[in-house]
């Protein structure tokens, strides 16, 4: 299992217009094959930033399965244009210690 994780940085005065289609992008993600679950936390120091975390099966399911289907194409309409700047996404593993 990998964990996806994006630091967004949302545009003033757009939070709750970001928070309402992030309910409905959030069917969209968590209907994909390969989806774990996911979060979306806000930020406490600055209410602009949110952080999200995806729990994909393997990465393939993120970075082909999901990014390369047509309801990816949904996701982005709903959501990339509250981003500045867009966001980086990466992936972590878990590790044993």
């Amino acid at each position: 299992m990998i964990l996806e994780v994006a630091m967004l940085q949302i545009k003033p005065g757009m939070t709750k217009a970001f928070e309402n289609n992030f309910r409905e992008a959030s069917a969209i993600i968590s209907g994909r094959p390969g989806y774990v679950k996911h979060e979306l936390q806000k930020c406490m120091e600055d209410s602009q930033k949110y952080i999200l975390l995806v729990w994909w099966e393997s990465l393939e399911d993120h970075t082909i399965g999901f990014r390369g289907s047509p309801e990816y194409q949904e996701w982005k309409r709903l959501l990339h244009h509250f981003y500045d700047p867009f966001p980086t996404v990466e992936h972590f593993i878990k590790i044993d210690l």
